[in-house]
Order: structure tokens, then C-alpha cells, then sequence
């Protein structure tokens, strides 16, 4: 059985690389393997390696979704964060018959800029193949919907209107965002990482395609960057009420709104007594 390794970051869901998968993916059952380097958020003053390595996976995670949903037999991992290395540490264990490295255009490409494409095929004796996707022109063979949520992210009344939207369009994936909480004591990592979990599972067994990610601890931050990292056709801010939450204190909805320039959706739900803002 044929063998391709994809290696993309920003583009890994572009129309035209997932297009040109399907397509090699009916030749002799031709399986593929995924991988995407990691890449730090522009925004925050802090980067933090959890929402650097969540994010690649979310990215990741969504699209080997969307391919096995079309029957095509691939499998994934995150890579390095230099694009290089990442690259040939997957064709020293994998030895696919084909690479497909997948990017930007010139003009936006920092892989372009760095000769990726002539040094890999240096590297290696296996054909390297560059697909060039412009993801404002070509967009992605799917929807997708940005969830952010903190102490509400469980809740019924967001996974409730999530599948509403979900029954809307059948093409509809979503990547949730729980943005770290500061506690001051090292706890922050793991009760975004619980919280996170919790939903995701809540979310898979009501029958969501669904990613997560844990995300800076400023929400406005977390979005943004999230926003640099996929394409996303919308965004749903769950909050607590007003008089309990501090996201509506700073303005988070209309910041975003202003910033992003996508449809924002207000849900408001209500968190178990003992949760403050």
C-alpha cells in the first residue's frame, strides 16, 4: 500500500490539499500520515507550550476527522516547531513513497522564504510534491465554528445551541477554546485541562465533531490567536450572566467582534453556585 507524508501547518485543512489527498487516496489505497509543526500565537505576552502544542493538535485532530469521515485511512502527529526537522524526523520513520508539503503563497510563506521545499527535497530521495493554497481563496472543504468558553463550557444550554448549529450544517466542525485561569499556584494548567476534557467528551457523545485547546488566560488573546491558527466561519463566546462575569466587565464580545470580523454569538449560561467570575 502507498504511502504519503503531508506535512502542513496553517493550510493543513486547505480545500486544495485536502482535495488532492481524496484524490490519491482512491489510487491503490493510498493511506497518508499528517503531520503539523507547531507554531507560536502572535498575540500574548506570555506563550505558553500547552496552547502551542493544543493548537497544532486541534488543527490536526479536525482534519483527520474531516478525511476519515471521507474514508480516507490517515493517522497524524505533531512535529517540531522548524518545519525542516519536523519533516525529516517523519520521513526517517515513516519512508513514504511521496511527501506532500503543503503552503501558503509566496508572498505570506515563511517556509517559502527559508527554502523549505529545495531543502527537503535535498534531503530525501522520495518525490516532494508543493501544494500552494490560499486559504482566503480556496477556503476549506468544511465549516468551522471557534467555541470559547471557561466555567460554562459544559454546560447544556452551549452544547444545546452548539447542536442546533451543528443540524444547520452537516458540514460543521468546532474547536472549543478554554482560556487558562490564573490561580497563582501551578493549578491553572490542570483545571483548564480537566475543564477541557470534560466538555470534549460531553460534546463527542452528543455526537460533535469536536476539538479542543487550552488558550491564553486573557479570552480576548486566546480567540485571536486561535482565529491565526484556523479558519473559522463563526464564533460563540458562552460567558456566565453579566452581574458574574468578568468577561463582560472587559468588553470581550464587542472587542472580538470589532477585531475579528466574524459573526460573534453570545450564549449565556449559568455555572454551578459555588463558580465566580
Amino acid at each position: 500500500m502507498p504511502h504519503i507524508l503531508v506535512v502542513a501547518n496553517q493550510t493543513i485543512a486547505g480545500a486544495k490539499l485536502l482535495n488532492l489527498v481524496q484524490e490519491r487516496a482512491k489510487e491503490d489505497d493510498t493511506s497518508f500520515t499528517l503531520v503539523v509543526p507547531m507554531t507560536k500565537p502572535r498575540s500574548g505576552y506570555v506563550i505558553y507550550d500547552d496552547a502551542v502544542r493544543d493548537s497544532a493538535q486541534v488543527r490536526l485532530d479536525l482534519t483527520l476527522s474531516y478525511l476519515r469521515g471521507e474514508d480516507v485511512v490517515a493517522s497524524g502527529e505533531i512535529g517540531d516547531e522548524d518545519p525542516f526537522t519536523a519533516a525529516l524526523d517523519a520521513i526517517h520513520e515513516y519512508k513514504p513513497d511521496e511527501v506532500l508539503i503543503s503552503t501558503l503563497p509566496q508572498s505570506s510563506s515563511g517556509w517559502l522564504r527559508r527554502d523549505l521545499i529545495e531543502r527537503i527535497q535535498d534531503a530525501t530521495s522520495a518525490p516532494v510534491t508543493h501544494i500552494v493554497s490560499d486559504m482566503d481563496a480556496d477556503g476549506l472543504p468544511f465549516q468551522v465554528t471557534l467555541v470559547v468558553a471557561n466555567v460554562t463550557a459544559g454546560r447544556g444550554d452551549l452544547r444545546s445551541r452548539m447542536k442546533e448549529i451543528a443540524e444547520e450544517h452537516d458540514d460543521m466542525l468546532f474547536i472549543v477554546v478554554v482560556p487558562l485561569e490564573a490561580h497563582g499556584d501551578g493549578r491553572a494548567a490542570a483545571v483548564a485541562r480537566a475543564r477541557l476534557g470534560n466538555t470534549l467528551d460531553k460534546m463527542r457523545r452528543e455526537g460533535l465533531l469536536v476539538a479542543g485547546m487550552v488558550g491564553d488566560p486573557d479570552p480576548y488573546t486566546a480567540t485571536m490567536n486561535s482565529l491565526q491558527f484556523y479558519k473559522v466561519s463563526r464564533i460563540v463566546i458562552s460567558t456566565l450572566p453579566v452581574t458574574r462575569s468578568g468577561w463582560m466587565r472587559a468588553d470581550l464580545i464587542s472587542r472580538v467582534r470589532k477585531a475579528s470580523n466574524i459573526d460573534v454569538e453570545h450564549i449565556v449560561a449559568e455555572a454551578p453556585a459555588e463558580v465566580t467570575p
